[in-house]
């Protein structure tokens, strides 16, 4: 992967990661730093899942159908990574 290509998969990975958060709902209890690193390896693995499943990736334009399957892997990757951070928090009743 080039310099350009980490750097686009940084910015695709910020947007996929805010767009799968916005999807889920109520609130989730992560920082958006931890939003934005899931978008990134989301991004990263939607496309990889994209080209497994036929959808051609290496397209002049944008690629809406694999778009949307990085938003997809990010939602379940924002609530998957929320569900497990808010289990080690617990609250003590006073």
């Amino acid at each position: 992967m080039t310099v350009t290509g980490i750097i686009s998969a940084i910015f695709i990975g910020i947007v996929v990661g805010a767009l799968g958060r916005l999807l889920l709902p109520g609130k989730q209890k992560i920082g958006i730093l931890v939003t934005i690193l899931v978008g990134i390896v989301s991004a990263l693995i939607g496309t990889a899942l994209a080209g497994a499943i036929g959808i051609p990736t290496a397209t002049s334009g944008v690629d809406w159908l694999e778009l949307l399957v990085q938003v997809v892997v990010a939602a379940l990757g924002v609530g998957l990574v929320a569900a497990l951070m808010g289990r080690g928090r617990s609250k003590v009743s006073r």
